[in-house]
């Protein structure tokens, strides 16, 4: 499995004019195939009166499906360049569309790779987008005192506690990458002398603003 990956935490859209033809990106998070062709789908269905709805998305982590269609335009002069952006951003699980109304001047094949480029470029950076990283969700539990260490390790490794229980004792949950877990696990078996267990409870994707 990739140790972190990029992908949206919020879509936007962005629009250009090139000789008159509008060109409008549509940029959304989705999960499945299924997903993207619906949100395509849905805005074809905005723009039914646009010439082109061309598209491209990305769904999965490691060998990610890709897909493109240049809906009428000449081969390779909209979708591949949409799935080009998506590629070089190695942002997964998303779906640029770009709609273009045709302003009456043909831009050639240059013309219309460099458009359908620059509209999904400025659709994706007017986006966000956010690291997902692959960690290991640990709970802990300990005194007071050994709670101040324990933050202070994490601290020093720039991982936030997820969640934190205050009874007799503290319950901690962590999201740990899982590429320093194991110097973590040391360094708290370390300062608290073996008081405080890390118990693993799976690996998955996580970033603390989803």
């Amino acid at each position: 499995m990739q140790k972190e990956y990029k992908t949206l935490l919020e879509g936007n859209t962005a629009e250009i004019i090139e000789k008159k033809s509008r060109f409008i990106a549509y940029v959304q998070s989705v999960e499945t195939e299924d997903d993207a062709y619906a949100f395509v789908e849905s805005i074809k269905k905005k723009h039914y009166d646009a010439r082109h709805n061309c598209y491209a998305f990305s769904i999965g982590v490691d060998m990610p499906m890709l897909r493109f269609s240049d809906d009428g335009e000449p081969q390779g002069t909209a979708g591949k360049p949409i799935l080009e952006v998506i590629k070089g951003s190695e942002v997964r699980n998303i779906c640029i569309v770009v709609t273009r109304y045709f302003g009456g001047t043909l831009l050639g094949t240059g013309g219309l790779v460099r458009a359908y480029t620059e509209a999904a470029q400025k659709g994706l950076d007017a986006s966000k987008v956010v690291l997902m990283q692959l960690v290991e969700q640990v709970e802990m539990q300990c005194d007071y005192t050994d709670f101040g260490k324990i933050q202070y390790i994490l601290g020093n490794e720039s991982i936030p506690i997820a969640d934190t229980v205050y009874t007799d004792a503290v319950q901690i949950r962590v999201y740990i990458p899982v590429d320093v877990l194991d110097y973590v696990e040391k360094k708290i078996t370390e300062a608290t002398a073996a008081r405080v267990k890390l118990h693993r409870k799976g690996e998955i994707y996580w970033n603390e603003e989803l």
